[in-house]
C-alpha cells in the first residue's frame, strides 16, 4: 500500500500541490471570519441539572453576568467640576450602542410618596447639573440618606463609588463586543485625562473582553514564536535553509487549515482553541524531521532522489501515521466529553494533527524531489554523533545496572507521590492572569471597597401565585438577607425585599430609620401604592423594568442578587457548604418555600469540579486507546505492558513536579496529562518498533537488539524530544497561568520521557523479554523506519517506473 502511495504522490505531485493550494486558499478565506469568545459557562455540560437550572433562571430574570462596573476612590470627584465631568461620562456611556443602562451617583432616583394619587413617584436627584459646590453638597446629602444605595453604589466605609453599565447580551455574545468595550474604555480614558482621577474596571464583560483580547494576541505571538523557534532548531539539525523553509510551509498551511476548520465547525477561538495553532506547529515539525532525516540517509545510500523518497514513504509511513494517531489520542478523548470548551479543543486539534500528517507527506516528498539532491555538506549531520556517549551510558545502565535503574525509578515515583499529595485543587475566575495584571489589581480594588463584583444569585420559590406578598414569606427572605450581610466576602443583597424597604422609607418621607419591611398595618397601603405607580413612575413601580428582574410575572418566584469576591473554588465551596447553605436550610425549613443558589460564579465552581472529573476519565480512556493502538500494531499483550508502564511513570513524575512547584490542579492544568500521554506514547512505539525489527534480525537476542535499538533509534528520539521541548517551552512566556503551566509541565514531561523510554523501557525489555517472538505474523508493524537492511529495495522497486513518474509531468529528469 505505502509503495503505491509513494508512486502516486511523486507522479501527481504538481496536481497534489495545486490541490493543497486550493484548499489552503479556501481555508484562509473562511479563517477571516473567526471570532473570539471567553465564556465561563462553556466548562459545564448542557445536560447538567445545575446548568439547566441556571439557564431557566436567566430566562425568568435575565442575565447575571452582563454588568460592567467602573469604580473610583477620590474625594475630588465631589468637587463641582469633576462631578459634572462624571455626570457627563455617565450620560455619554448611556448612549453607547450595546449599553442598555447606566447606574451612577449622578443618575440616582429619589422615591417619594404621592398621597393624592396613592402612589410612589421617582425623580432624579440630580435633575440638572449642579451649579455650585453648595448645591452639589446638598444633593449628596440626599443621596447618602437613601439606604438602598449604601454598599451598592457608594461604599459606606471608604466613600468609593462606582458606575454600573448593563450590557446588551446580544453585543456581549457577538463580534461587536470589542467595539463596544473600546468605546467605553475610550470615553473613560478621556475622563481620566480631564480630571486626573484613576478609574478601575471589573465585571464579567470587562474580564471576558480583556481575556479574549489577550487570547487573540497570544495566539498570534505564539504562532510566530513557534515558527521562529522550530525554524532555528531545524537549521541547527540540518544546516540547510530548504530543510527549514518547507517544514515551516507545512506547519504554516496547517495553521491556516486549523483556523479555517474552527470557522467551518461553527466554533470560536477561546483560551484552549487559541493554543492549537502553536501546538500544531510544535507537533507537526517532527513529521517533517522524520521525513527529512530518512530522506538524507536513504539518498546517501542509494544516490537516487526518487528511490530515496519512495523508501521514506514506504518505511516510515505507517509508523509515522501511528505516532500521529497516538498523539491525536491525547486530544481526541476530549471530543467524547459533553463540555463544550473541551469538545471543541479536542475535535479541532485531532482533525489538524492528521491534516499536518497528510500535508507533510505530500509537500515534503513533492518539494524535495523538485529540489537539487542534498550536497555532501548537507549530509554531514548524519555522521554527527553529539549524543553517542550519552546513549552509550544509557546502554550501560540498561544492560549492566538495571537494579540501579529500577531503584532510581522507585525513588523518583516515591518522591513524586509526596509531590502529588501537595497538589491543591483550586481555581479562580481570573487566576489565569498574572497577579500584577490590571484585571487583578482592579478586582482587588472592588473587593476592598465593595466586597467583590462576581455575580452570585439565589432563587426563592413560594410555589404559590402572589406568594411573595405574604408578609411571613418576606420576613424569611429578609432574615436570610440579614445573614448574607454578615459575610465579609459578600456585597449587600438586592431583591424584592430591598425595594419594599426603600418604599417604606419613602412612605415615611425618606427617614433612614424606616428602611425596613412594612408591617401588617403598612403593607396593604405600600403594596397598593406600588401597584398604582406603574412604569410611569420613573422606574419605581412593580411594573418597572428594574423590579421585574427580581420578581417573576406571577409573583411566585423572587431573585436575591449579590456580588462575591473571587475567593477561589475551594473557599467558595467552604462558604457555601459550611455557612450559607446550612443557614439557608434552617431559615426556610417548614416554610413551604424552596431556595437555591445559582449564577455564573456557582456554575464556574461546578465547572471546575466537572472538568477535573471529566479529565480524569479522559486520562483512563487515553491509556486504553494507546494500549489498543499498541496491541493492534504489535499483536502482543506484553508489548502493551512495555508501552504503558514507562508512560505512567512519566505522568506520575510530572504530577509530582506540579506539587513541588505549587501548580494547582484546575481545568487548565489537568488536561496536560492527557496531552502528554499522547505525545510521550510516540516514543514508546518508536522504540518498540525498532526493537521488534532488531529482534528478528539478531536471532531473538534481546541484549543485542536493545543495544542496536538504543544506538540507532535513540538519537532521533532525543532530537525529536528536543524539538518538542523547545517548542512547548515558548508557552512559559504566556501571561495566562494555565498556558504557562502547560509549557512548563509539557517540557518537563518531554525530558522525563527520555528517562522512561530510553532507560526504563529498554531495562524492562531486557528483564522481561526472553527472546521468544510473541509478535504475530499479522502484526501491522514488522518493519521499522530506521531499517538499515534494505538491499532488497533495488529488486522491489522499479527504478524505470520511478523515472517515468518523474518525467510524467515534465518537471524532473535524472
Amino acid at each position: 500500500m505505502w509503495e503505491q502511495l509513494a508512486y502516486f504522490i511523486i507522479r501527481f505531485r504538481l496536481s497534489l500541490i495545486a490541490l493543497l493550494a486550493a484548499i489552503t486558499i479556501f481555508m484562509a478565506w473562511k479563517a477571516k471570519d473567526v471570532e473570539m469568545t471567553y465564556d465561563f459557562a462553556q466548562v459545564v455540560s448542557e445536560k447538567d441539572p445545575d446548568m439547566q437550572y441556571f439557564r431557566q433562571f436567566k430566562h425568568t430574570f435575565g442575565e447575571d453576568g452582563n454588568v460592567l462596573v467602573i469604580g473610583l476612590q477620590d474625594s475630588s470627584i465631589y468637587k463641582l467640576g469633576n462631578f459634572n465631568e462624571f455626570r457627563q461620562l455617565s450620560d455619554t456611556l448611556a448612549k453607547v450602542q450595546g449599553v442598555n443602562g447606566v447606574l451612577s451617583v449622578s443618575k440616582l432616583l429619589n422615591i417619594y410618596k404621592d398621597t393624592a394619587s396613592n402612589s410612589f413617584k421617582a425623580t432624579p436627584i440630580f435633575r440638572n447639573p449642579p451649579r455650585s459646590q453648595k448645591e452639589l453638597d446638598s444633593l449628596m446629602r440626599v443621596v447618602n440618606s437613601v439606604e438602598f444605595y449604601k454598599g451598592q453604589l457608594i461604599s459606606p466605609s471608604t466613600g468609593a463609588t462606582l458606575l454600573a453599565l448593563t450590557m446588551d447580551p446580544k453585543y456581549l455574545n457577538s463580534s461587536k463586543r470589542q467595539a463596544v468595550m473600546n468605546h467605553i474604555l475610550g470615553f473613560a480614558g478621556q475622563f481620566e485625562k480631564k480630571t486626573g482621577i484613576k478609574l478601575h474596571y471589573a465585571g464579567l464583560p470587562y474580564v471576558r473582553s480583556t481575556m479574549t483580547t489577550k487570547v487573540a494576541g497570544e495566539m498570534k505571538f505564539f504562532t510566530i514564536l513557534a515558527m521562529i523557534v522550530t525554524g532555528i532548531t531545524l537549521l541547527a539539525f540540518f544546516r540547510t535553509w530548504s530543510a527549514v523553509l518547507f517544514p515551516l510551509i507545512v506547519v504554516g498551511i496547517t495553521v491556516v487549515w486549523c483556523i479555517g476548520s474552527i470557522v467551518l465547525l461553527g466554533f470560536k477561538i477561546n483560551l484552549l482553541t487559541g493554543l492549537i495553532p502553536s501546538i500544531i506547529i510544535v507537533i507537526g515539525i517532527p513529521n517533517c524531521t522524520y521525513l527529512l532525516s530518512r530522506y538524507h540517509y536513504d539518498y546517501r545510500k542509494s544516490g537516487n532522489q526518487m528511490l530515496a523518497m519512495t523508501r521514506v514513504i514506504r518505511k516510515i509511513g505507517l509508523v509515522t501515521l501511528m505516532n500521529n494517531t497516538t498523539t491525536a489520542i491525547g486530544f481526541i478523548v476530549f471530543a467524547f466529553t459533553d463540555i463544550a470548551i473541551l469538545y471543541q479543543f479536542g475535535l479541532v486539534a485531532t482533525i489538524n494533527i492528521f491534516a499536518a500528517f497528510i500535508i507533510s507527506f505530500i509537500l515534503i516528498p513533492a518539494a524535495f524531489t523538485f529540489l537539487p539532491p542534498p550536497t555532501p555538506k548537507q549530509l554531514e549531520h548524519l555522521d554527527a554523533a553529539p549524543l553517542t556517549k550519552l546513549l552509550e551510558f544509557f546502554d550501560h545502565l540498561v544492560l549492566d545496572r538495571r537494579g540501579t535503574v529500577y531503584l532510581l525509578a522507585l525513588v523518583m515515583v516515591a518522591g513524586a507521590a509526596i509531590g502529588i499529595s501537595r497538589i491543591d485543587t483550586v481555581s479562580y475566575m481570573v487566576d489565569d492572569l498574572p497577579k500584577k495584571s490590571s484585571v487583578n489589581s482592579d478586582l482587588a480594588f472592588f473587593e476592598s471597597h465593595f466586597n467583590g463584583v462576581m455575580p452570585l444569585e439565589f432563587e426563592v420559590d413560594t410555589h404559590k401565585k402572589k406568594g411573595l406578598f405574604k408578609l411571613r414569606n418576606l420576613e424569611k427572605i429578609d432574615q436570610f438577607e440579614k445573614f448574607l450581610r454578615t459575610q465579609p466576602e459578600l456585597s449587600p443583597p438586592v431583591s424584592l425585599v430591598t425595594f419594599l424597604k426603600a418604599s417604606t422609607q419613602a412612605f415615611y418621607n425618606g427617614d433612614p430609620r424606616f428602611f425596613r419591611l412594612p408591617d401588617n398595618s403598612e403593607k396593604n397601603f405600600i403594596l397598593s401604592a406600588l401597584a398604582n405607580s406603574g412604569s410611569s413612575a420613573g422606574g419605581a413601580g412593580m411594573n418597572s423594568k428594574l423590579l421585574r428582574t427580581f420578581v417573576d410575572s406571577t409573583s411566585q418566584k423572587a431573585r436575591i442578587s449579590l456580588k462575591i469576591a473571587d475567593i477561589g473554588s475551594q473557599n467558595l465551596d467552604t462558604l457555601m457548604n459550611t455557612k450559607i447553605i446550612p443557614e439557608m436550610n434552617r431559615i426556610f425549613k417548614g416554610t413551604g418555600m424552596d431556595i437555591r443558589p445559582t449564577g455564573t460564579t456557582i456554575i464556574f465552581t461546578k465547572g471546575n469540579e466537572y472538568v477535573i472529573h471529566t479529565l480524569r476519565d479522559s486520562l483512563f480512556m487515553a491509556f486504553g486507546l494507546v494500549g489498543l493502538v499498541v496491541l493492534l500494531l504489535f499483536r502482543s499483550v506484553k508489548t502493551v505492558f512495555f508501552a504503558l508502564i514507562p508512560n505512567a511513570v512519566t505522568l506520575l513524575l510530572t504530577a509530582g513536579i506540579m506539587g513541588y512547584f505549587n501548580i494547582a490542579l484546575k481545568p487548565s492544568t489537568a488536561l496536560i496529562f492527557v496531552i502528554a500521554l499522547g505525545i510521550d506514547g510516540d516514543n514508546s512505539i518508536h522504540l518498540l518498533a525498532k526493537f521488534r525489527q532488531e529482534m528478528a534480525l539478531n536471532g531473538q537476542r534481546v541484549r543485542e537488539a536493545v543495544s542496536v535499538t538504543l544506538s540507532e533509534a535513540g538519537t532521533s528520539m532525543i532530537y525529536t524530544s528536543i524539538v518538542l521541548f523547545v517548542g512547548f517551552s515558548i508557552f512559559a512566556f504566556s501571561e495566562f497561568g494555565g498556558t504557562k503551566a502547560l509549557g512548563m509541565l509539557m517540557s518537563a514531561s518531554l525530558l522525563i520521557t527520555n528517562f522512561s523510554n530510553l532507560i526504563l523501557l529498554p531495562a524492562l525489555l531486557v528483564t522481561f523479554e526472553h527472546g521468544k517472538d510473541d509478535v504475530s505474523t499479522n502484526a501491522l508493524i514488522r518493519h521499522y523506519d530506521e531499517s538499515y537492511h534494505e538491499e532488497d529495495d533495488e529488486v522491489d522497486l522499479n527504478l524505470n517506473q520511478m523515472h517515468k513518474a518523474a518525467d510524467y509531468e515534465g518537471d524532473y529528469t535524472i
